[in-house]
């Protein structure tokens, strides 16, 4: 924004992105702390598949519904307010997983796994704060770098299984809360509000009704459910397809689904900038035909280790230029009094969108011959199905949303 008062520094709206994305990046590791230990749990208390694949989905499904709330109230309270307060409240579902997988209870690790999905709340809150602070021609540019906050998947994929074998199951948890809350600590002195941001005070419900009520907000979803949707499943997933389908350890598997959450994050961020250039409808088709295209050649199982990486490395990038465009797209065409409302369904829809394949893949694996294929074709069709949706349904340029 142009708009900052004389008190704003040239850099505030740099320093502040850049901390937000960092909010992210901290309450994403936290949301993803069961889906690296999920083989570990999964071989400690003799889980089916279709347990592992519940526990691996139960914080998705939590972070994806609590995000209705969370950017309806970032409107009204302010993006730093809510950032600091969803990582305050991640501090305890995290200490409360560690024990519960400490005790070995998988009921309690299912129940705690429940609250830890506060954490994958935060998305729906940096998405409208990022936008507050740019202006709306470099508004693709700030959510791409924000939602370089899904670096925290990767960081917890790569770490979490490391940590746990050099300090213990429970130190680990200890640690990542230690960090939520010198984050929280530091945003209470870094962050700040656009100097444009006026608290809306309209009550949520109704105001989720009138975002409801806009086709941007159903057609944004149905795109983010499937770009966002995959990579969060695949994320919080792989680890469990990788040692099923490549025999890798943990913490190999851990390191491969890194790269993978890597590999997208560095992605997300070209994608939305790329929107600011061309028309998002053109990002996306290109993403949506990416993913359909990598999802079949994943059906074949490619050889480990060269051929499966630069297949899931590739499925990565098509998944992460797919998020950058499609909240470009938001950003571009929801009502700017509507944006944080409209993000909290569509971010809501996205990590929905995450929360159904971990369990299609565990209820269609296919012991016998050792493959997920029904689960990865089911991936192929429903971005086919989305590429011709876009390709024929949606204009390239087009005004705001109407009712």
């Amino acid at each position: 924004m142009t708009t900052a008062t004389p008190s704003s520094t040239i850099a505030r709206p740099g320093v502040n992105l850049a901390m937000a994305t960092w909010v992210s990046a901290i309450n994403f590791w936290a949301w993803n702390m069961i889906g690296p230990l999920s083989t570990t749990y999964a071989a400690d208390l003799d889980l089916s598949a279709g347990q592992a694949s519940l526990l691996v989905a139960t914080p998705i499904l939590v972070g994806s519904l609590g995000r209705l709330a969370s950017g309806p109230l970032t409107d009204r309270l302010g993006g730093r307010t809510m950032l600091i307060a969803v990582t305050l409240a991640s501090i305890v579902p995290v200490l409360a997983v560690g024990v519960a997988g400490t005790m070995g209870s998988y009921p309690l690790l299912i129940v705690f796994g429940f609250f830890l999905g506060v954490a994958g709340t935060i998305f729906a809150v940096g998405i409208p704060f990022a936008n507050m602070w740019y202006d709306p021609a470099r508004r693709g540019f700030a959510t791409g770098v924000f939602g370089a906050g899904m670096v925290g998947t990767a960081l917890s994929a790569f770490f979490t299984p490391r940590l746990v074998t050099w300090f213990g199951l429970m130190t680990t948890h200890v640690l990542v809360a230690v960090a939520l809350a010198l984050t929280a600590l530091l945003s209470v002195v870094v962050l700040r509000d656009a100097p444009a941001f006026t608290p809306n005070a309209e009550p949520v419900l109704p105001k989720l009704r009138a975002a409801a009520k806009l086709r941007v907000t159903w057609e944004m979803c149905f795109l983010y459910a499937i770009v966002f949707g995959g990579f969060v499943a695949f994320s919080n997933y792989l680890p469990t397809y990788i040692k099923a389908i490549y025999g890798f350890s943990p913490v190999d598997a851990g390191a491969r689904t890194a790269a993978f959450a890597l590999a997208a994050v560095v992605a997300r961020p070209i994608g939305g900038a790329l929107a600011d250039r061309i028309p998002p409808k053109y990002v996306v088709l290109a993403s949506l035909g990416g993913t359909a295209v990598m999802a079949a050649v994943a059906v074949t199982q490619p050889p480990a280790d060269l051929w499966s990486a630069v297949t899931f490395t590739a499925l990565a990038v098509f998944l992460g230029v797919g998020t950058g465009g499609v909240f470009a797209w938001v950003a571009r065409r929801a009502p700017v009094d509507k944006v944080g409302s409209v993000t909290g369904i569509v971010a809501a829809a996205g990590g929905l969108g995450g929360y159904f394949p971990p369990l299609v893949m565990g209820a269609s694996y296919d012991e016998v011959d050792n493959d997920y294929t029904v689960g990865l074709v089911l991936l192929v069709v429903t971005a086919l199905a989305a590429l011709a949706y876009t390709a024929t349904k949606l204009h390239a340029r087009e005004p705001q949303a109407r009712t």
